[in-house]
């Protein structure tokens, strides 16, 4: 049995936009994951609303990616793989951070996994980065992400160079999947079900 643990944001968990309420678990990308990789995984989610890489959100607080990591990994160990993906909390407003910090946090991320000891037999877990898709028509959060758009259009490139640089797995989602237009931030179901299949794709190249 291979365990995967999905390291993410509101798109991890599931939110659904316009509705603000949760896609069933068969909808959810990590569920289309687990359903594609079968009886021989688990695929664990961890997914919170407003999630940030490393910055903690002085507006909603306990969002702080870097605070909560290693508990998690720890409780769920032994773990083959730990995929993350976050980095659209970041683009807020209040925070001030373009795509080269915003892919640095990530990477942040990535090292404290590769130096734990939460992978089979106390070894690190393997990482694959995903790049969050780029923000789209953003609509009552236009405000908070004013300027978003266009750094998230960088992600795909500053993540991809952070995966290189720490030797971890990557995968730019912004070429399989796009944010919906009724919110601009989160995914409508038909991506996530895309999201799944690539991300699950990946992981058997991997594993």
């Amino acid at each position: 049995m291979k365990t995967i643990l999905c390291y993410g944001d509101s798109n991890t968990w599931g939110y659904r936009p316009v509705t603000k309420d949760r896609y069933s678990r068969e909808e959810r990308w990590v569920g289309v994951l687990q359903q594609e990789l079968g009886a021989g995984y688990e695929v664990i989610a961890e997914g919170l609303n407003g999630r940030t890489t490393v910055w903690d959100d002085p507006i909603e607080g306990y969002k702080n990616g870097k605070d909560q990591l290693i508990p998690i990994l720890t409780s769920h160990k032994p773990i083959d793989l730990v995929t993350i993906m976050l980095g659209t909390n970041d683009l807020k407003r209040r925070f001030g951070l373009g795509a080269y910090d915003i892919a640095e946090g990530a990477g942040t991320l990535v090292e404290m996994v590769q130096k734990s000891d939460c992978g089979p037999d106390n070894h690190a877990p393997q990482v694959l980065l995903l790049a969050p898709p780029p923000v789209a028509q953003l609509t009552e959060y236009d405000e908070m992400f004013e300027g978003a758009a266009a750094k998230s259009r960088q992600f795909g490139h500053h993540y991809r160079r952070v995966a290189q640089e720490l030797g971890c797995h990557f995968l730019d989602t912004g070429t399989v999947i796009v944010s919906s237009d009724l919110d601009g931030i989160h995914l409508e179901v038909s991506e996530h079900k895309k999201l799944g299949l690539a991300v699950a794709a990946r992981i058997r190249e991997i594993l």
